[in-house]
């Protein structure tokens, strides 16, 4: 798939290319919507609609795939898996995945996109505790600085493609009523299945440089806020806390305090009638027509229009 392909997506797009030209995708919300989409993709003669991972890029969302037929190689940061029917990959935020050599990938796989607040809900106290939340686990515990590779018992594969049928189906009723909290459901459930793949997934734990990063934009956002501030609070330099908030979520801070702004954004303008110039003043944007530039590179619609939308629905 060519980066055009991922781009005709509704629910994500490019947001940039790393220094190695490796493209790296962005989540991006839709006012009254599931906050979690799907894609199938597959091998020349697999039944599967030809949308294959055909190319090395990174996500900034998470993404769960599992193989439903066939198999192939793949690569995954520095490390290379032979995936067959059965598999779940389980891709945290940043990480490059894509195919060993010019072969396209050879199996039929569903992959499931979503943003790392959708299980909680989305507002800047979910974005704070995602890291922390027992049914992640898996994307963000012991062993998942890459992708994680877990095993559907045959006796449940049955099982597995019909959760994922269901949760299919119903991110494509898209707006209607119920939609996206009936989508949340089945991706818990799915969730669910996953966390009880993993060996680990009853163990604690949590990054403290992550934690106290998350904690200082969760209580700052709506401030003046710029990387020094943030890396002064944690008693660090700059160009580390950035270097590693990258690495383990695939965002910058300074992505991540837009992502928080965001967040308390669309809260606002779905839940009450406070101008929109006002709702930037809010969340850390003084200037009404900055807002709403960063709102729209955001979401791709103004905050009027979000707003519009989400009460459409």
């Amino acid at each position: 798939m060519d980066d055009d392909a991922l781009l005709d997506a509704a629910s994500m797009r490019l947001r940039r290319h790393r220094p190695d030209g490796v493209p790296v995708y962005a989540w991006v919300g839709q006012p009254g919507r599931p906050p979690v989409s799907l894609m199938w993709f597959g091998g020349p003669g697999s039944g599967a609609p030809r949308s294959a991972v055909e190319h090395r890029h990174a996500h900034d969302f998470l993404v769960l795939a599992y193989v439903e037929q066939g198999g192939s190689r793949l690569r995954a940061g520095d490390v290379e898996y032979d995936v067959t029917a059965g598999d779940v990959l389980v891709v945290p935020p940043g990480q490059v995945v894509g195919p060993v050599g010019p072969r396209p990938f050879d199996g039929v796989v569903r992959a499931v996109f979503f943003p790392p607040d959708a299980v909680e809900g989305r507002s800047p106290g979910a974005l704070r505790s995602w890291r922390r939340h027992p049914l992640l686990l898996p994307f963000v515990g012991p062993g998942t600085r890459t992708v994680r590779r877990l095993r559907v018992p045959e006796a449940d594969r049955s099982r597995w493609s019909q959760r994922l049928a269901d949760l299919e189906a119903e991110v494509a009723r898209g707006d209607a009523v119920g939609s996206p909290e009936a989508a949340v459901a089945h991706l818990t459930l799915l969730l669910v299945d996953v966390a009880r793949l993993v060996d680990d997934a009853h163990e604690g734990w949590d990054d403290p440089l992550l934690a106290a990063a998350f904690e200082v934009l969760a209580r700052r956002f709506a401030e003046p806020l710029s990387l020094g501030d943030v890396a002064a609070e944690l008693g660090l330099s700059p160009g580390h806390v950035t270097t590693a908030v990258r690495q383990r979520t695939g965002r910058t801070v300074q992505q991540w305090l837009v992502e928080y702004r965001m967040a308390e954004a669309r809260r606002l303008l779905e839940g009450g009638d406070l101008l929109v110039g006002l709702v930037g003043t809010r969340v850390g944007y003084p200037d009404p027509a900055y807002f709403a530039r960063v709102f729209r590179r955001s979401h791709g619609m103004s905050p009027a229009a979000w707003r519009r939308a989400s009460r459409d629905t």
